[in-house]
Parts: structure tokens; sequence; C-alpha cells
């Protein structure tokens, strides 16, 4: 499990890309110590060891999930 922390979230330019593919993923909302919270779930795929076992966690605060979300409006041109 990992918080993303917006000030060491950096575009990096790569020379290899490849498309994964499609897993479930879910999403909890919670608040702790007067912080609210968002978090992604990422199953992998159905043919793994433990199916149904969460692969990645990532859990972003308010300012984390502003950040990213402007960055998403800006890199795919969103209106």
């Amino acid at each position: 499990m990992a918080q993303i922390n917006q000030e060491d979230f950096q575009r990096l330019e790569k020379e290899r890309n490849t498309v994964h593919s499609k897993v479930a993923a879910t999403y909890s909302v919670f608040e702790m110590h007067g912080e609210k919270y968002f978090q992604i779930d990422s199953y992998g795929n159905s043919d793994r060891e433990m199916p149904g076992k969460i692969s990645q966690s990532f859990q972003l605060d308010r300012k984390t999930a502003e950040y990213l979300v402007n960055l998403i409006i800006k890199e795919f041109d969103l209106k």
C-alpha cells in the first residue's frame, strides 16, 4: 500500500511503453485523524495464484487528489 505524495509525483518520459491488461478495481473513501482519503485497490489478473487478493493500493489525500484531477484534465485535454 502506498500514499501518493503530490510533491514526489513527477512526469517521466519513457522510451518504451505498453498497455497493461484490464483488471478489477475498487475504491473507498475514509477519514483518519481529521483527514479524508481516497483509496484505489486493484486485484490483478483472475488467473493469479490468489484471485481476489488486492494487488496494489494507492491512497490520495485531498491536496494530492486535486493535483491529480487537474493533471488528468490537462493531459487528456478535458473540459
